[in-house]
């Protein structure tokens, strides 16, 4: 083996021990130029602004991962290319029904889309899935695995599937999910399915982005999580109970009836439309080609009563405040002054010698004179 590579003892390990360590060194490159890369070698291409439009409009799914990655990334270098990029696709988009889903973790929520997705494709529709995987509020990572739980929607040249992490944002979307979602309307995506992360809170942020919104149940989950149920109920369009098939199928019934009677009592959540539940088994297809139905049935009748063009308005506007706040919570977070008051008084507070109230107060007022300084 020493011989075929052409390596040496070190100095640190004895003669004739050769099988006994694993260790060797190369001698390396005998020219060393040839190590060096070939600077007439092409680089690698840098897209521009147009380039990116040009491939999005015209379906080109490679650029438009790329685009994303774009409006996704932290830098500030990438700010400003990816607004660029949103700015001129503006005039493309629109032109899809936006779905979003949730519901608690386990009711089996990537299976039914990949069930409609499926469904979609072969009616001929361009799906484009954004899932939004959980963000660990410790290492910050996120697993991204959808394309693995959806294997047969992954397969249709209809679909694209966009894994994202919600950067531990309750609820999973922020302004990147937004203005992804009009990249995927410019390159030709007809219908948009937002998966949420599904924690039960601040699903208002996922309200405010899609048309319809749909909470995927399922049965036996215990009464413990009808408050959070509850919470959800009241801005869903329709409750989907999922995985109505075999024995649990009688089950399923039940509890679509019970979640009938609860909606009743519920303003709906979307004015002109009565939000009622529905049954469907994502496993055997069973109820998903209704489910599209009735999506059908909603975009057409908000259309008509003019409910829909007047939410987009609405959640437009929802989304220049958002990005405000964003960007206030982003200057004061990377402000030196305020950072080193925050850590004193994070100091102060942890070892008894400030009140909470009063720590609160000296960040405000730190706030306030770099924020309003002349």
């Amino acid at each position: 083996m020493a011989e075929t590579y052409d390596l040496y003892r070190p100095e640190w390990q004895p003669e004739g021990a050769d099988g006994a360590y694993a260790g060797r060194v190369m001698t390396g490159v005998a020219d060393e130029g040839a190590a060096l890369p070939d600077a007439s070698r092409p680089q690698r291409r840098r897209f521009t602004a147009e380039d990116y439009v040009a491939g999005i409009l015209a379906g080109n799914r490679m650029i438009l991962s790329k685009a994303i990655t774009v409006i996704e990334s932290n830098a500030p270098k990438h700010f400003e290319l990816g607004q660029q990029i949103v700015s001129s696709i503006l005039p493309h988009t629109g032109q899809s029904i936006r779905v979003g889903i949730t519901g608690v973790p386990g009711a089996g929520k990537s299976t039914f889309i990949e069930a409609l997705g499926t469904h979609l494709c072969r009616l001929g529709h361009k799906v484009a899935v954004l899932a939004v995987d959980p963000s660990s509020s410790i290492s910050k990572g996120s697993i991204l695995g959808d394309k693995t739980r959806m294997e047969q929607l992954s397969r249709e040249p209809n679909a694209f599937i966009r894994p994202s992490p919600s950067g531990g944002t309750l609820g999973g979307v922020t302004r990147k999910s937004r203005e992804t979602m009009l990249l995927c309307e410019a390159a030709g995506y007809d219908v948009i399915l937002v998966e949420t992360v599904g924690v039960g809170q601040s699903e208002t942020t996922v309200r405010g982005m899609v048309d319809y919104f749909l909470m995927v149940a399922i049965t036996g989950a215990g009464d413990d999580l009808q408050g959070i149920k509850k919470g959800i109920m009241e801005l869903a369009d329709s409750i989907l109970v999922n995985k109505a098939d075999g024995d649990n199928r009688p089950k399923a019934l039940v509890a679509r009836a019970d979640f009938d009677q609860m909606l009743h009592y519920l303003r709906p959540a979307t004015e002109g439309w009565h939000s009622r539940a529905y049954v469907c088994s994502s496993v055997t297809g069973e109820g998903v080609p209704e489910m599209w139905d009735v999506i059908c049935q909603f975009k057409e009748n908000v259309t008509a009563s003019g409910v829909f063009e007047r939410r987009r308005r609405e959640q437009n506007i929802d989304w220049v405040s958002t990005m405000v706040d964003e960007f206030l919570h982003d200057v004061i977070e990377r402000n030196p002054v305020i950072v080193t008051a925050r850590s004193r008084v994070n100091s102060g507070v942890a070892d008894g010698s400030m009140t909470p109230t009063a720590a609160a107060r000296e960040i405000i007022s730190a706030i306030e004179k770099e924020l309003f300084k002349e």
